[in-house]
C-alpha cells in the first residue's frame, strides 16, 4: 500500500517545495513528489508531517560505531545498535568502517558485516564497508594501531573483499609505500573507490595516485602530509586537485571552524563528504573507554598524543557546518547526502528526494531538530 505524506517542506535538488507531498510505494521508493496537487490512489495511506522540514536522509562513508558498539566487534549486535543510534542522529545509510588490527579480526568484522548486509538491520540501511587500513603510512597512522600496519597486498586485499561479501566499497590506503599504487590500480580496476589517508604523500605522488583513479582523501586535514608553501602534500593536493573529493569531520575539534569555512569555499558542497568518523563511545558519557578517554566530547588515546576518532552525528555535523559557514541548509546538504551517494556509487538510489529512489528521509523540526527517521519508507525513529 502506497503512502502519501503531506504537508512537507520538502528539500530536493531541484529546490525546496512548500506545502510539498512525497508518494511512497509500498516497496519503499519514492513514486512521485509535488505539491498540494499530487493525489494517491485510492486506499493510500496519509501521513501529515505537520510542516516539518523534509530532508534527504545523510549517508555516512566512514563510521566506526556509536552508543558502546562498534563493528570490529564482529557481531549483528554490534552492527545493529550501530545502525539505531545513528539512525536517531539523522543517519539512514552507512558504511561499516573498520580499523587497524589483525588480519584474522579483521575477516570476522567483514564477514559479519557481509551477513548483516544480506538480513539488513533495524536502523540506517548498511550499503557495505569503508576498509580503512591497515595499509597505511606509520608516520601519519594517528590511533591506528601500529603493530597491525601492512603494506599493501593485493592477495590481501583480495581475501578481505571474498570475506565481505564483496561489499567493500571504499579503501583508505597510503599510495607511497611500497605496493601502494599497484594496489589503487588493482582495486580501481574492480570497481572499488580508494581514498588516500593515513599518508605521508608529495603532492607529485597524489597527483600519481589520482591519474590512476584516486578520487577520495580520508578525513582531510587529519593523518596527513599537511600544506607547506614548499609541500602541498595531501592536504593541498585535495584542495588543488578538482578530482578529489575530500571527507570532513565538522565537530570544530578534528579541523578549526575557519578552515572548514575554507574548506567549502574551495572545493565547493560539491566536493566536500561531511562523514562522523563516529567511535564506540560517541553518544555515551564522558570517561576512559579502553584505550580512550573523552572528555567534553574529544575522544583521545589515553596518552594525549592523538585524536582517536570523534563523537559526532550527522545532524550536528549539519549544524556545525551551518554554524561555521554561515550557509544556509539547503547549500550544505549536498555534503551529507548526494557526495557521499556518488562516491561510493549509488546516485542512482539514494542520496536526493526523486522519484524512483529509495524514501530515505528526514523530519525536522526548525531547530533542526529530528521528529523522524525513515529508511525505504519505513520509519525507523521516531521522538
Amino acid at each position: 500500500m502506497s503512502t502519501l505524506y503531506v504537508n512537507g517542506r520538502l528539500y530536493t535538488p531541484n529546490g525546496i517545495v512548500e506545502n510539498g507531498r512525497i508518494l511512497v510505494s509500498s516497496n519503499g521508493q519514492i513514486e512521485a513528489i509535488g505539491g498540494p496537487e499530487l493525489e494517491a490512489a485510492p486506499g493510500a495511506v496519509i501521513e501529515d508531517v505537520a510542516g516539518a522540514s523534509v530532508l534527504p536522509g545523510f549517508i555516512d562513508v566512514h563510521v566506526h560505531g556509536g552508543n558502546g558498539f562498534n563493528m570490529m566487534e564482529g557481531t549483528l549486535n554490534d552492527l545493529n545498535e550501530m545502525s539505531t543510534f545513528h539512525a536517531a542522529h539523522g543517519t539512514t545509510s552507512f558504511l561499516a568502517t573498520t580499523s587497524t588490527n589483525a588480519k584474522e579480526k579483521t575477516i570476522r568484522a567483514l564477514q559479519c558485516a557481509a551477513e548483516a548486509h544480506t538480513t539488513g538491520l533495524s536502523g540506517a540501511d548498511l550499503l557495505g564497508v569503508h576498509l580503512e587500513g591497515p595499509f597505511i603510512n606509520d608516520k601519519r597512522r594517528g590511533a591506528q594501531k601500529r603493530e597491525h600496519i601492512r603494506l599493501p597486498s593485493p592477495s590481501e586485499l583480495a581475501e578481505y573483499i571474498a570475506a565481505s561479501g564483496n561489499t567493500i566499497r571504499l579503501v583508505t590506503l597510503a599510495p607511497e609505500v611500497e605496493g601502494g599504487f599497484k594496489a589503487v590500480e588493482w582495486l580501481v580496476n574492480r570497481g572499488i573507490s580508494v581514498s588516500i589517508g593515513h599518508s605521508d604523500a608529495t603532492f607529485e605522488q597524489v597527483e600519481r595516485a589520482v591519474k590512476l583513479g584516486v578520487n577520495h582523501t580520508t578525513h582531510h586535514f587529519n593523518g596527513m602530509s599537511p600544506l607547506h608553501h614548499r609541500e602541498p602534500g595531501v592536504a593541498g593536493a585535495g584542495l588543488i586537485l578538482n578530482e578529489i573529493t575530500t571527507e570532513l569531520i565538522a565537530d570544530g575539534i578534528h579541523v578549526h571552524p575557519a578552515v572548514i569555512k575554507l574548506l567549502f569555499e574551495t572545493k565547493t558542497p560539491e566536493n566536500v563528504c561531511m562523514i562522523t568518523d563516529a567511535v564506540t563511545c560517541a553518544g555515551l558519557p564522558d570517561g576512559e573507554y579502553g584505550h580512550v578517554t573523552m572528555t567534553n566530547g574529544q575522544i583521545y588515546l589515553k596518552d594525549g598524543s592523538s585524536l582517536a576518532g570523534s563523537s559526532l552525528t550527522t545532524i550536528q555535523a549539519l549544524k556545525n557546518v551551518m554554524q561555521f559557514t554561515g550557509y544556509p541548509m539547503e547549500h550544505i546538504l549536498p555534503s551529507l547526502t548526494l557526495v557521499p551517494a556518488r562516491q561510493i556509487g549509488v546516485q542512482d538510489r539514494k542520496g536526493s528526494l526523486e522519484k524512483g529512489k529509495d524514501a530515505d528521509f528526514l523530519l525536522v523540526d526548525d531547530e533542526l531538530e529530528i521528529q523522524a527517521t525513515y529508511v525505504k519508507g519505513h520509519a525507523v525513529y521516531r521522538k
